[in-house]
């Protein structure tokens, strides 16, 4: 009795695991056709999802060119300052360097300007900027901050005018030249070089070493020409007491791009670079 009770267990433990191994076979084989199932539902919506994508491809474009700021046949020379040379580093003086200022957009109208007869008949001239002079589009507005000498800060324009930083249309690598004036400082030169880095100008158009009095004038967004901008670096260490001297015709450099900054000032003062019969008398 216990040899067949004891069979009889087996057999009874071979049949539940024989049901467990086709319950568990039977839930393999549902489980697998539940992922077929959702795989193809898968990809069905891929599919739809693949008519619907749009591929973007990347743009291969060569980088353009670094400009060339140099003029062929360019050379400049040195005038004498009167007086004394302005003292400290003058990279840091907002008079000087019209980034340390800075400006802000104006909302001015971008066109020349009247404000009656000019008392002036040699003030430069902002048309000779070009070769052939000419009046060009004014792309941008803007007005150059004031300045506190005691903060050492930038702070609210407090002028009448709406409009102290002009943009000028440019094609990029165009020569840029003085502003002709009926003034000659010596030799026949129109301004100093108060000031010069790769991509700024600051002329003077009497022989001191200031913004005092006479015109200044701020070219900015241009590519100055490596030569002169060498000779300002040169004065510039040596103490300032000779500086570059420039005459109208006579190449400052290039357009950096399509557009450049211009600024007037009149004893030390923010004019407004539109006026027609102030700085474009022949347009």
């Amino acid at each position: 009795m216990k040899v067949k009770r004891k069979w009889e267990t087996i057999l009874s433990n071979r049949r539940i695991a024989t049901g467990a191994s086709k319950v568990g076979v039977t839930l393999a084989f549902c489980l697998l056709l539940l992922l077929a199932g959702m795989s193809k539902e898968t990809h069905a919506e891929a599919g739809t999802e693949q008519k619907e994508t749009f591929a973007y491809l990347p743009v291969v474009s060569q980088a353009p060119e670094p400009l060339d700021c140099d003029v062929p046949g360019s050379s400049y020379g040195t005038l004498s300052i009167n007086g004394a040379p302005t003292p400290g580093r003058v990279a840091e003086n907002p008079d000087f360097n019209l980034t340390v200022r800075g400006w802000k957009p104006s909302g001015g109208y971008l066109g020349l300007v009247s404000y009656g007869p000019s008392e002036d008949r040699k003030a430069p001239q902002l048309d000779t900027l070009f070769a052939p002079r000419r009046l060009p589009r004014f792309t941008s507005g803007w007005d150059v901050y004031g300045w506190d000498w005691e903060c050492m800060c930038p702070i609210e324009p407090a002028r009448p005018w709406d409009l102290t930083l002009l943009g000028l249309k440019t094609t990029p690598g165009e020569v840029i030249y003085p502003p002709d004036s009926g003034y000659d400082i010596g030799g026949g030169h129109d301004a100093l070089v108060l000031y010069a880095s790769p991509s700024q100008l600051t002329l003077k158009y009497t022989r001191e070493d200031h913004v005092v009095y006479g015109y200044t004038i701020h070219i900015e967004e241009i590519c100055v020409e490596p030569d002169l901008l060498a000779l300002y670096r040169q004065a510039d260490v040596a103490g300032r007491w000779s500086l570059p001297a420039v005459r109208g015709g006579q190449p400052l450099g290039r357009a950096a791009g399509e557009e450049i900054l211009v600024s007037v000032r009149d004893t030390g003062s923010f004019m407004d670079p539109r006026s027609h019969y102030d700085w474009w008398k022949a347009q």
